[in-house]
């Protein structure tokens, strides 16, 4: 292979791992606020293009100065953002799967709660830490340090509980908390129908992989929020099928809720 065919082979691969870096950034930030940021920073690369081919020196040092001032904001103004990249980027799906322990009865007691959440007209959210760990919403919540059974989710859950505003969240198979206060989701493309439990859970979704089951008040239907993205009305079964497939555990062959 001649040096010319070498170059252009090696041109022709960085473009396409710049555009699928480009792309995968591109869908990480898509419909938040830091869209706005990056579409700015693309102006001020172009206009800097611009002015260091006119030889406009006194511009081009501006924005070179006004790049530096971009990073240090984008760090500060959006750390959430920048937690759930590098969260994606730390989660190895292989180790995972080797390091999981098959503990199928915490998914049925989180079902068989939901399912009676959902009879009695109670709302509730249940976090599922997975990699990424949670304990700083774990602080702000009442610790609890109890093993996962749907009596006692529902106690918790049941007014006049002290604790059944807040997030109930479960760690390697206990419940450590409840009561939490979990970020809202700032994402501006969210239906205003959604309530605060929604945008609670979607919240720490769009920040951590964890796994987070919100039990609606008003509608009585159950949604399941991960990786910022929002499934609503699941019944019972759809609900054990997906935590089985998320949480990486084998489900129990137990027969349907009716």
């Amino acid at each position: 292979m001649s040096a010319f065919h070498l170059n252009l082979t090696i041109d022709i691969l960085d473009i396409v791992i710049v555009s699928f870096l480009f792309y995968r950034v591109f869908l990480l930030i898509r419909g938040t606020r830091a869209a706005q940021m990056f579409i700015g920073l693309f102006l001020l690369i172009v206009v800097s293009f611009i002015a260091r081919w006119l030889n406009m020196n006194a511009l081009n040092w501006i924005l070179s100065s006004l790049k530096t001032v971009w990073v240090v904001a984008f760090v500060i103004l959006f750390q959430p953002e920048l937690r759930r990249a590098l969260s994606l980027l730390g989660q190895n799906r292989i180790i995972g799967f080797f390091l999981k322990v098959e503990e199928s009865s915490t998914v049925s007691e989180i079902v068989k709660a939901c399912h009676q959440l959902t009879q009695s007209g109670l709302g509730a959210i249940i976090v599922i830490e997975k990699d990424v760990g949670l304990r700083n919403y774990i602080e702000t919540g009442t610790p609890v340090d109890g093993r996962v059974s749907a009596e006692l989710l529902v106690t918790i859950f049941t007014a006049p509980s002290p604790l059944h505003d807040g997030a109930v969240i479960i760690e390697k198979n206990r419940i450590v908390a409840a009561g939490c206060i979990l970020p809202l989701s700032q994402n501006p493309r969210l239906a205003k129908s959604l309530g605060t439990r929604h945008r609670a859970g979607l919240g720490l979704s769009e920040e951590t992989d964890a796994v987070v089951i919100i039990a609606s008040e008003e509608t009585r239907t159950i949604s399941l929020a991960v990786g910022g993205k929002l499934k609503r009305k699941l019944d019972i079964n759809t609900l054990r099928n997906d935590l089985v497939g998320m949480i990486g555990i084998k489900a129990e062959e137990t027969a349907p809720l009716t």
